[in-house]
């Protein structure tokens, strides 16, 4: 007796397929994440020398917020310590920069919340 096989790959794509996407597009996410995080690290390193080189706060936040290419830049916290007024030669200078990653990927934000923020610091001392 022969059976009838007909559809049966078809119902095996339709059970596979959501899962296949959503592994997907959660690589994807996490790519996005890490992406961020590297270039918020690259971002911190480069605006922390502007303090070790003397400049003010001001110029300090301002090159951050120019340096670093992201999808709202109004998100883009920055945090210097000392401040300018109270920075002297031979003190270390500590840049924080964070950044709120949204996930795209469904169900992610039950796991880890709608945001996980992207934090990077760097210090240098001052000239």
């Amino acid at each position: 007796m022969m059976k009838n096989e007909k559809g049966q790959s078809l119902v095996e794509m339709a059970l596979v397929l959501p899962l296949l996407l959503l592994l997907i597009v959660g690589i994807f996410d996490f790519g996005k994440l890490f992406y961020t995080y590297m270039h918020m690290h690259l971002a911190t390193q480069e605006t922390v020398r502007l303090g070790g080189l003397g400049k003010e706060d001001e110029e300090i936040r301002a090159f951050a917020r120019d340096y670093v290419q992201i999808k709202d830049p109004s998100l883009l916290q920055i945090g210097i310590t000392p401040d300018s007024s109270t920075r002297e030669s031979g003190q270390y200078v500590t840049v924080t920069l964070s950044y709120p990653h949204k996930f795209i990927t469904p169900g992610m934000g039950k796991l880890f919340g709608e945001t996980i923020p992207v934090e990077t610091e760097s210090t240098i001392r001052v000239e």
